[in-house]
């Protein structure tokens, strides 16, 4: 006898194994054992199934749990005063350089306790989970030296502990250059590879590293050498690049095989083949592309054509994508980079799975993956995209339970 039994529904799988469009399934029912799906199908082929549990949802559609594979959730402070600076002209690198940015943020979130930042990430993680998330990736970066990275990282994980959502942590460990550190780029590269992957390896605070590759921010020679010293660790690697300019960012995370590269505006396609031959995922972030008032797009036409998986995400950070809404990173990858409705819950389910190493655990409904969904009112799965900012779904399931 299963524990659960979700019946009377429609069913987007997002499985590539089940044919048509979002993989859909109508009139469908859905069998929960262990927090685990046991078996999907049509109503009437599962009418014989018993559960303790024996749900109607009327017509209601469900989706795997929406996954935000990139965001920078836990940090101090805000940066709305520098809001207000680019909407006066300055863009993000002068205010970079002036040093506000993300030094600005790692100031602040050095200042706070680890219960500063659970507390303070605690609103942004439930605005999220309120969107539809289930699992969330969440990125350090913003403490420059390796004290502050792990508590950012035990803030991650506490959050994880607290919630009902799946938290993946990722040690951003070249993210800026701290002031400590500003006639000696070198040394902090060096503290990064010898101290703070090492420290998060073995505290196991972290599953995987990352860095950001451009002008601003590090070069492809101080990047490689960071996936190496990762990669000696046992961490999965992945990369912010080519966002302001082409440094070769995406091949580089491909000799790599990291799990994404992810912004990739300015992408070639020398680059998209690399990854297409890595098997890896492009994470595409319109709030950031929105935010900073960017014009150049991220090449959705190449991606498709080397059949690399497009994953969407809120990127969620204080500086350049203060997002709070799945739905509306869903909306925005279809009216500003053109993706089909299916291709953008593809990038928040399936695809998404698969740049953070989860597509066998997560991101389909299908038997043997947890059962992780969310269930929504409305008429056909292309209206969360179609519904800007669309405020969630009537409820979500995580591990088989009510969250």
């Amino acid at each position: 006898m299963w524990d659960r039994l979700l019946t009377n529904c429609n069913v987007a799988t997002m499985d590539p194994t089940t044919p048509g469009s979002f993989g859909a399934i109508e009139d469908a029912s859905i069998g929960i054992q262990d927090g685990r799906i046991v078996q999907v199908g049509r109503r009437i082929d599962l009418a014989g199934y018993r559960a303790r549990s024996v749900e109607r949802l009327d017509g209601a559609w469900i989706t795997p749990g929406l996954i935000d594979c990139h965001t920078h959730l836990v940090f101090g402070g805000d940066r709305a005063a520098e809001f207000e600076q680019r909407l006066g002209g300055a863009s993000y690198e002068e205010i970079a350089r002036a040093g506000g940015g993300i030094l600005s943020t790692v100031k602040a979130t050095r200042l706070a306790s680890r219960d500063d930042l659970v507390a303070a990430a605690r609103p942004r993680l439930e605005a999220l989970m309120r969107g539809g998330v289930t699992t969330v990736e969440i990125k350090s970066g913003y403490g420059l030296d390796t004290a502050t990275e792990l508590k950012m990282l035990e803030a991650a994980r506490q959050l994880g502990e607290t919630a009902p959502v799946r938290v993946v942590p990722t040690l951003l460990a070249l993210h800026a250059l701290p002031p400590e550190y500003r006639g000696d780029r070198r040394g902090f590269v060096e503290l990064a590879i010898e101290d703070m992957i090492p420290a998060a390896a073995e505290t196991g605070l972290a599953t995987a590293v990352d860095a950001f590759c451009e002008g601003i921010g590090f070069t492809p020679d101080e990047v490689r050498a960071l996936f190496a010293a990762a990669e000696e660790h046992g961490l999965r690697v992945k990369l912010h690049a080519e966002q302001l300019s082409n440094l070769d960012g995406a091949a580089l995370a491909a000799e790599h095989k990291a799990l994404s590269a992810d912004h990739l505006e300015h992408a070639d396609e020398a680059g998209v083949e690399a990854m297409a031959r890595a098997g890896m995922v492009a994470v595409l972030l319109p709030g950031a592309f929105y935010a900073l008032g960017e014009t150049r797009k991220p090449p959705i036409a190449l991606l498709r054509k080397h059949a690399v998986p497009i994953a969407v995400a809120t990127d969620l950070n204080p500086g350049t994508s203060p997002v709070l809404s799945p739905t509306l990173m869903l909306g925005m990858a279809c009216t500003l980079f053109g993706l089909t409705p299916e291709e953008a819950l593809l990038g928040m389910t399936r695809h998404a799975a698969k740049a953070l190493g989860l597509e066998d655990e997560i991101g389909t409904i299908a038997p043997g993956k947890a059962a992780d969904l969310c269930v929504w009112r409305v008429n056909r799965p292309a209206e969360l995209c179609y519904w800007i900012g669309h405020p969630g779904p009537e409820r979500r399931i995580v591990a088989g339970k009510d969250a």
